[in-house]
Formats: structure tokens, sequence, C-alpha cells
């Protein structure tokens, strides 16, 4: 891949466009008294996917850029938990009661740090304020480092079908280097435990351009994933911001691939899964051939929300927990990031709403454009605008980027309709920019 457009276009700076707008453009003229307006409207027949965050990990992990703490005792769990059943209720009240449960996804940090009684007790209380589905899904994120067989069948039990396990990477060389010791055996036994009772479905977390990474490590750790076939496997970048992330700094800058080796990291093992017979989805993401992501894309229905790819169609995310984003039909809301600030809100009866954004149709527009170009790497965007009433001249007149991409040899195209070349798909967030009207830095 050409070191130039590397250098020009792989900007760290770069959204991942999970959702849009992105995060850095809520402001707190959104607040809880707007989220509760929001919730209120909800449509009582529409599904909605829960999203809690759990914010508490046994070891922090160098390279994390989300929101956690350590702690070794289980008092601040048990007090967080106290609070988070708070919120569940306050939420519930705004919302209609039959407003149905589509799926729920587990979080953070670690969830599995939660005892398994009051997990237990937690989705007992999630079934009484929401309607789920015989069909619903429960999701989990796991550290196999601290995961017991205990846990394993209480998420049994409780109805858990997916668990996504952190690794990042199986090289001890790389995992000393972010502080992240875990061995082949650990993620084997998480794997062999969850299998056993009933969570079937395993995604795997790995992680490219760590310290001292090679495209060798980076192969030999796909292909130790490979032997315990999971499902998925989410393969992302390593994003380095130590300005935002005080952890990172522990993380030593010289041992750090260059654009160029990341690339070539994140080539070798999409070739690895792929040759094992994975679909690679989107930007980041590889599947199984029957599993929903896999068949979603086959039928146009990839969709992408603030956990990254999705089958699941519905609109509405709400999100419990300090920092938690939801997704409602007005915009986005985002709780206190603080864990201490969330619990003062929660605890004085009041939702913990810090910022958001209200979309207007224009934001809606363009949301629609960069998910289809990032699940797609393609987006019709006549079509687009057409099905939301607006010009399609005068959007991509306004997308000056559009004819870099396009005289860089990125992007094709054909009155309109906009084509990622295969062999550029490492590039998608930056043709994804090109329709970002909050992204206004200088031109690359």
């Amino acid at each position: 891949m050409q070191t130039s457009l590397l250098n020009k276009y792989c900007d760290a700076r770069l959204p991942w466009y999970t959702i849009y707008p992105t995060v850095p453009d809520f402001t707190a003229t959104v607040g809880a008294e707007a989220c509760e307006t929001w919730l209120r409207r909800l449509p009582p027949d529409d599904p909605v996917s829960l999203y809690l965050h759990v914010p508490f990990c046994r070891s922090i992990c160098w390279y994390c850029g989300f929101p956690t703490s350590l702690t070794r005792s289980e008092r601040p769990i048990r007090d967080f938990l106290a609070v988070l059943r708070d919120e569940i209720r306050l939420v519930a009240e705004q919302v209609p009661r039959t407003l149905p449960v589509s799926d729920v996804h587990f979080g953070g940090g670690t969830p599995t740090t939660i005892a398994p009684v009051d997990f237990l007790a937690l989705m007992e209380l999630l079934r009484r304020c929401f309607a789920f589905s015989e069909a619903a899904t429960v999701a989990i994120e796991i550290d196999p480092r601290a995961f017991t067989a205990e846990m394993a069948e209480t998420l049994g039990a409780a109805g858990a079908s997916r668990a996504s396990i952190g690794v990042q990477s199986f090289d001890p060389l790389v995992q000393r280097a972010v502080n992240r010791l875990q061995s082949e055996a650990q993620t084997a036994s998480a794997v062999e435990s969850l299998r056993q009772h009933g969570v079937s479905r395993i995604n795997f977390d790995l992680l490219f351009g760590l310290p001292h990474q090679t495209v060798q490590s980076c192969v030999h750790s796909a292909r130790t994933a490979l032997a315990m076939r999971p499902d998925r496997l989410a393969v992302f970048g390593y994003a380095h911001v130590p300005s935002y992330m005080k952890r990172q700094r522990r993380i030593d800058e010289a041992a750090l691939p260059d654009n160029v080796a990341r690339a070539e990291q994140a080539a070798a093992v999409a070739d690895t899964l792929v040759s094992a017979g994975y679909r690679q989805i989107g930007l980041d993401h590889f599947a199984l051939p029957d599993d929903e992501l896999a068949l979603a894309q086959k039928a146009g229905q990839l969709r992408r929300n603030s956990l990254g790819y999705s089958a699941n169609t519905c609109k509405t995310v709400i999100g419990f927990g300090p920092s938690a984003i939801g997704r409602l039909r007005e915009g986005y809301v985002q709780n206190e990031i603080a864990t201490a600030s969330y619990i003062q809100h929660i605890r004085a009866g009041r939702l913990a709403t810090s910022k958001g954004y209200c979309l207007a149709a224009k934001d809606r527009l363009r949301a629609a454009i960069i998910e289809r170009l990032m699940c797609d790497l393609q987006a019709d965007v006549p079509a687009i605008c057409a099905s939301h009433g607006f010009d399609p001249i005068a959007l991509l007149d306004s997308a000056d980027r559009l004819r870099m991409l396009a005289e860089d040899g990125i992007v094709d195209i054909d009155e309109g309709f906009i084509r990622v070349k295969q062999e550029r798909r490492f590039f998608i967030r930056a043709v994804a920019a090109a329709f970002d009207a909050h992204f206004d830095r200088p031109p690359y």
C-alpha cells in the first residue's frame, strides 16, 4: 500500500463513525429534561436495544480507551449496582410499559465483575421493567482472566447467547507492553465453559498497531484464535491518544508501528481470516458465513451503531450506566462519564444525561450515507438523498474531499454512486469523513 496515501489519509483524528454525528459534537444543551421527553415519545410497539455500561475492571489495560476504573473489592460494584437499578427504574417510569426489547448488551469495563447472584437479579429487574420478546438476545463482554465456571453457568441461566471475549494479542511481548497478560489456555477455557452452558455464539476482539506488534505476531494471534473457531472476530486498530487517555502514557511510543506497518498488519490478519472461511464485514469485522452479520451483509441489511456492526434493525438504543450512549428518535444522549457524577445524579432522583445531540434532517441524511459506506463500502447518494427529500447535486458538490479521494484511486464515482475499491477499504473512514459536516479541519 502506498506510503504517501497512508500518511495522507490515515489521520488519527478521523472518527470511527459508529454513530453520526459523533460524540465530540454532543453538547450540554441536550440534558436530562430532553432525554425524559424523548423517552416518553417512544412508540410503545417499536423494539429497543438496551446497553448497560459496567465501569470496573480487575486490572487496567493500558491500551483501553473506555471509561473504566480499577477495583479489587466487591463494595464499589455493589454500590454501583444499587444506583444502576435505580436508573433502570427511572427510565422505566418514562417509557411505555409495553416497550419491547430486542436485545441487551453488557459492556464495560468488565461486566463479569458483577457477582453471579447480582447479575441474575439485574436481569430479573430488566425483564420486569421491559417487555422482552422471546427472541431477545443477551450479549456480554468478557475478560477471560477472571472468568469462572459459576459465571458461565449464570450467563446460561440468565439467557445470554453471545459473549465477546477480549484477546487483543496472544504475543507475550505485546501483552507485557500493554499490561494484559492472558494465556491461550485462559481464553480457551472461557470459550469451552461458555459453550458448555449454552452461550454458543462467541466473538473475539483482536488489535493491531500495538507496541512491538509485527505482521508475524498478528498472524500468529489470528491463527491461535481460529483454532477456537469463534463466530465473529473484530480486528481493531489501536488508537493511541495519550492526551485523552492518561493510562496510554505508560505505553512506549517508540515501540508503536507506523502507518505502513499498521496497514500491513491489518491486511495480513484479514487474509488469514478470509482464507479460513470468514467473511469480511465492513471495516474491521469478520464472521462465519452463517453468522447474523454475514447474513445481514448479504441481504444488504447490515447496520452500524455505537457498539459497531449489527444485524439488528431497531432504531432505538437506551443506555444505562456512566458514559452510556442512547439513540432515541429525536437524537443522541450520553450519561455523565465520571462514575461519581453519574451516581450523584441518579441518587438525586434524576436521569444522568450530561450531553447529547438533536438530529436535524440533514444530519439524518448524512448519517444514512455514512452508514452505508461503513457497512457496504458503497453508497447510492442520489437514491439516499431522494428518500430524505434532498438534492444530491448540492451535497456531492459540497463534499470537496470526494474529488481528492477519486483522484487518488480510493473511490470510483458514477453519477453519484460511490464505491470504495476493495483494495482501498483501509481508507473507508476517510471516505465517510467526506460527508461529515462537522469534520471541518483542513482537507488532509
